[in-house]
C-alpha cells in the first residue's frame, strides 16, 4: 500500500507564506508526477500546480509568479512554496501522487493526500 501524508497548513495573514510539504511512502518502485490540489468551501476540487518526474512544472494561472513547486525525489517528497497569499487562496489543499508500485507500468495510479487546511486572513 502507498500511503501520503501533507504538513504544513496554517493560519497567516494576507502577503504571508506557507510552505506545504507531501511524503509518499510504502509500496513504491517509482513516483511519476505530483501535484497540489486544493479545494475551498462551496467550490470543486482544482489543480494548483504539478511537477513531472522529470522536473517540468506547470501553475494555475491564479498563482504563477507566487507559488513554486518541487521535489526531492530520495524522499519521495513534493513541496509547495506559497508566497504572498491572498483571502482566496484559503482552501484544504491536497496532494496527488502517482504512483507505479512494481515494474508494469500499468500498475501507476494517484494517490490522495488527507489534506491540510490553508487560511489566510485579510
Amino acid at each position: 500500500q502507498v500511503q501520503v501524508v501533507e504538513s504544513g497548513g496554517g493560519s497567516v495573514q494576507a502577503g504571508g507564506s506557507l510552505r506545504l510539504s507531501c511524503a509518499a511512502s510504502g509500496s513504491i518502485f517509482s513516483i511519476n508526477g505530483m501535484g497540489w490540489y486544493r479545494q475551498a468551501p462551496g467550490k470543486q476540487r482544482e489543480s494548483v500546480a504539478a511537477i513531472t518526474s522529470g522536473g517540468s512544472t506547470n501553475y494555475q494561472d491564479s498563482v504563477k509568479g507566487r507559488f513554486t513547486i518541487s521535489r526531492d525525489n530520495a524522499k519521495n517528497t513534493v513541496y509547495l512554496q506559497m508566497n504572498t497569499l491572498k483571502p482566496e487562496d484559503t482552501a484544504v489543499y491536497y496532494c496527488n501522487v502517482v504512483v507505479q508500485t512494481n515494474r508494469n507500468r500499468y500498475t501507476a495510479r494517484g494517490y490522495w493526500g488527507q489534506g491540510t487546511q490553508v487560511t489566510v486572513s485579510s
